[in-house]
C-alpha cells in the first residue's frame, strides 16, 4: 500500500515530528557542496522487525523471549523448562517420522497388552479358576476384531490424507450431530485412557515396590504432570523422550515371550505357577459361568483396542506423504501388539496364573517371575512396563488437543483450544487433559479395575461412527474401488457397533452408564458454545463497509486489531477522534489473513494506516510491545494511546469463551509508562 504524509492538525497546528510506523528513521545529512542535503534512511530496529514488504514487519524471536524486571526470570525459567519457541516456517521440522510415530501415537494401544488378558481374567474368575481357559480363545478373538479394525481405519486414512479423526470422518459424511457424538466419545475415552494408562504404569511399579502402594495416587499425579510438559515442548521433542522405553518395552516382553515359549517346547520344564492359598480360596468361584460373565470378561479385554484411532487422528503429524506413513504405522503397531497381546495370553494359560486378589501384584508380573525367574530380567521387565504404561498416556496427548483444535475451528469448543503455543503444541487442550486426568485419579484413587469399566465405551462408538461415516461416503460417492471399500468398512463398523452394545450393556451398572450421561451433556456444552459464537458474529459483522473518512486529532496512536468488524470500526472512529496519526495494527501469524485484511481495509478507515506484523511464534503481546517501544522510541516526549476494541458479552459465564486477549494486554499495559489505554467496549445483546 502506498503510504502518503499525513495532513497537518485541522486549524493550522503545526505537526508533530512524524512517526514512521515501519521503524524507518530519516536523517538528513549535509552533502559534499555546501547548500547540498540528503536524506538517510536508518533501521535501528530490525534485530527486532524484519522489513518483509511494503507495510509489513516480521517479528524476531527476541520480540518474545526479551523482557524486563521480574518477568525476565519467568520468561527464561519458563524457556528453560519447555524450550525456545518454534517458528511457524519450522513447522515441517517438527513432523513425525514413522519409528517417532509409533511411539507417539501407538504407545497406547500396544501397552494394552500388559493389562488387558488380566483385566479378563479378573472377570472370569468370578466363576472359578477352571474358566481360564477362555482367555485364550477370547484373545483371538480380538486379534481378529483388531485386523478387521486396522484394516478398516486404513480405508479411512486414504481417504481423507488431511486427517481421519471420527469426527471429521462423521460430521463430513452423517452429519453434526453424530460428528459431535464421536468427539465426544473421543474426548471422555482421551482422558480415560490417561487415568488408566498412568494407574496401570504405578501399579506395576508398586508391584516391585510395595512400600510405594499407598502412595498410588501422589505419584499418578506427578506422572501427568511429567507427560503435560514433556508434550508442552512439542510432539517432534515428545516423540524423542518417549521413544526408547516403547521400544525397550517390545523388545522386552518379546524377549521374555520367546524366552517362555523356549522353555516350553525345547526345554520343557516351564511348569506351572504356585499360587498362595490364600490367593485360592480368595478366588473362589461366586457365580456360575453364564453367558453374560463371559461378555463381560470380553468387554474388558476389548480395553486392549483402545489407541487404535489415534494414528488415524494424527495423520497431519507424519512427514510426507503423510496417509502413506500413517498406513505403515498403524500396521507396524497392529502386529506388534497382537503378537504381544497373544503371547502374554498364551503364558497366562500355560502357567496357569491367577491374578493377586490385592492388586499389589500384576498378572504381568507374576508370569515374569515365573518364566526369567527373581533376577534383574524381573526387574528390567516391570521397570519397561512401568514406563510405557505411564507414557502411553501420551497417546492421549497427542490426539486429545489435537482433536480439540478441530472443535474449536468449527466452533464447538472454547477458541483457546485452537491456540499453538510457542512450541507449535495446542497448550490449552494439553493442560486442560491434564487438569481432567489428574481429577479421575484421586476421584477413582489410580485403580486400573475401577477405572476400566468406564473405558473402551467412548472408543468403540467412535470406531462404529467412524466407519458408518465411510459406507455413506463410498455408497454416496461410488469413487474408484467403492464396492471393496464398502463391504470393508460395513464389516468394521457393523464390528465395533455389536462390541459398544457389548460394552455398554455388560458394564453399565459398573461404571458406563456414568459415560453414557456425560457424553450427551458433553454434546449439549459442545452445541451451546457454537450458538454462542454464531450469536456474537451476527451481532460485529459488518453488513457493508461504510464510506467517507474520520477526522483524526493527535498523539502516538495505534489501534491492535483482529478483523474487520464493528468493534473494529468504533476503536478506529475513536483513534481517528483524537489523532491525526492513528495507525492500526495487525499482529498475525496467518499471511494469508493478514493480505485479506489489506485488500479489505475500507475508505472509511484510509487515513488510519494499517500495519502488519507478522509473528511468526504466534506470539501477540510480546511483538506488539515491543513495536510500542519501538514507535515511542523515535519521540520519548510523546504519549502513547492504546485503543482497545473489547466484547463484552450480555452474561458473565460468556467471557470464559473468549480469549480475552484485551484483558491480558491491559494487565501489560497497566505498569508501562507514559501509555494511555483506551478502552472502547462493545456490548452484546441477547
Amino acid at each position: 500500500m502506498t503510504r502518503k504524509p499525513p495532513p497537518g492538525r485541522p486549524g493550522g497546528d503545526a505537526p508533530h515530528q512524524p512517526v514512521d510506523p515501519l521503524l524507518e528513521v530519516k536523517e538528513r545529512r549535509p552533502g559534499r557542496r555546501p547548500g547540498d542535503s540528503y536524506v538517510r534512511i536508518v533501521r535501528p530496529f530490525e534485530d527486532e522487525f524484519e522489513r518483509a514488504g511494503d507495510g509489513q514487519l516480521i517479528a524476531s524471536e527476541r520480540t518474545v523471549l526479551q523482557r524486563s524486571g521480574w518477568t525476565a526470570l519467568l520468561r527464561r525459567f519458563r524457556t528453560r523448562l519447555i524450550g525456545r519457541p518454534i517458528s511457524t516456517e519450522h513447522e515441517g521440522q517438527e513432523r513425525l517420522t514413522k519409528l517417532k510415530a509409533l511411539a507417539v501415537f501407538s504407545s497406547d494401544n500396544i501397552s494394552s497388552s500388559a493389562y488387558a488378558s488380566e483385566e479378563m481374567m479378573r472377570i472370569l474368575v468370578l466363576a472359578g479358576i477352571g474358566s481360564f481357559s477362555l482367555v485364550m480363545p477370547m484373545t483371538l478373538v480380538i486379534a481378529a476384531i483388531l485386523a478387521v479394525v486396522v484394516t478398516s481405519y486404513m480405508q479411512t486414512i486414504r481417504a481423507y490424507p488431511e486427517g481421519a479423526s471420527s469426527y471429521i470422518v462423521a460430521t463430513d459424511n452423517l452429519g453434526t450431530l453424530p460428528g459431535l457424538t464421536a468427539a465426544a466419545a473421543l474426548l471422555i475415552d482421551y482422558v480415560l485412557t490417561v487415568a488408566v494408562s498412568v494407574s496401570a504404569g504405578v501399579a506395576a511399579i508398586t508391584s516391585i515396590a510395595p512400600v510405594l502402594f499407598p502412595d498410588r495416587v501422589l505419584i499418578a499425579v506427578l506422572i501427568v504432570g511429567v507427560l503435560m510438559l514433556g508434550n508442552l515442548r512439542g510432539i517432534r521433542e515428545s516423540g524423542s523422550i518417549f521413544m526408547a522405553p516403547t521400544y525397550l518395552y517390545i523388545l522386552t516382553i518379546g524377549g521374555m515371550i520367546g524366552y517362555g515359549l523356549f522353555r516350553q517346547f525345547v526345554l520343557g520344564d516351564l511348569g506351572r505357577f504356585e499360587a498362595p492359598p490364600s490367593w485360592v480360596q480368595a478366588e473362589a468361584a461366586t457365580t456360575g459361568l453364564t453367558f453374560f460373565l463371559i461378555l463381560r470378561a470380553f468387554s474388558s479385554g476389548a480395553a486392549a483396542l483402545t489407541g487404535v484411532e489415534a494414528i488415524s487422528d494424527g495423520v497431519p503429524a507424519f512427514k510426507r506423504p503423510e496417509w502413506r506413513n500413517a498406513r505403515t504405522t498403524l500396521v507396524w503397531a497392529a502386529v506388534i501388539f497382537g503378537s504381544l497381546f497373544i503371547g502374554i495370553s498364551w503364558l497366562a494359560s500355560a502357567i496357569h496364573v491367577i491374578p493377586d486378589p490385592s492388586e499389589k501384584q500384576t498378572v504381568l508380573s507374576l508370569i515374569a517371575r515365573h518364566v526369567t525367574g527373581h533376577g534383574p530380567y524381573l526387574i528390567l521387565v516391570q521397570l519397561t512396563t512401568a514406563l510405557i504404561l505411564a507414557l502411553a498416556a501420551n497417546t492421549s496427548f497427542a490426539d486429545f488437543p489435537r482433536l480439540s483444535s478441530f472443535l474449536a475451528r468449527d466452533g464447538f469448543m472454547p477458541r483457546q483450544f485452537a491456540f499453538r503455543g510457542e512450541r507449535l503444541a495446542f497448550t490449552t487442550g494439553i493442560v486442560a487433559l491434564s487438569g481432567f486426568a489428574a481429577l479421575l485419579l484421586v476421584m477413582f484413587g489410580a485403580s486400573v479395575t475401577a477405572l476400566i469399566p468406564l473405558y473402551t465405551l467412548g472408543v468403540f462408538v467412535a470406531f462404529t461412527l467412524s466407519q458408518s461415516g465411510m459406507v455413506a461416503r463410498w455408497w454416496r460417492r461410488r469413487e474408484s474401488g467403492w464396492r471393496v471399500g464398502l463391504v470393508i468398512n460395513g464389516l468394521g463398523a457393523a464390528t465395533t457397533g455389536v462390541i459398544a452394545v457389548i460394552v455398554a450393556s455388560t458394564k453399565f451398572l459398573s461404571g458406563a452408564w456414568l459415560v453414557i450421561l456425560m457424553a450427551p451433556l458433553l454434546i449439549g456444552l459442545m452445541l451451546a458454545i457454537r450458538e454462542h459464537y454464531r450469536n456474537v458474529s451476527r451481532q460485529v459483522e459488518l453488513e457493508r463497509i461504510p464510506a467517507g473518512h474520520e477526522v483524526a486529532r493527535d498523539p502516538i496512536v495505534i489501534v491492535p486489531i483482529a478483523r474487520l468488524d464493528l468493534p473494529t470500526l468504533h476503536a478506529i472512529s475513536f483513534a481517528n477522534s483524537i489523532s491525526d496519526h492513528a495507525t492500526a495494527v495487525h499482529v498475525t501469524n496467518d499471511p494469508a489473513e493478514a493480505t485479506e485484511i489489506r485488500e479489505r481495509w475500507p475508505e472509511w478507515a484510509s487515513r488510519t494506516e494499517l500495519v502488519i506484523v507478522e509473528s511468526p511464534y504466534r506470539a501477540l503481546i510480546g511483538p506488539l510491545l515491543r513495536y510500542m517501544n519501538a514507535l515511542q522510541a523515535q519521540a520519548p516526549d510523546r504519549t502513547i494511546v492504546v485503543v482497545l476494541s473489547e466484547i463484552v458479552p450480555r452474561h458473565w459465564w460468556e467471557n470464559f469463551l473468549h480469549n480475552q486477549t484485551s484483558l491480558r494486554l491491559k494487565l501489560r499495559l497497566f505498569g508501562r509508562r507514559n501509555t494511555i489505554v483506551a478502552d472502547v467496549p462493545y456490548h452484546l445483546h441477547d
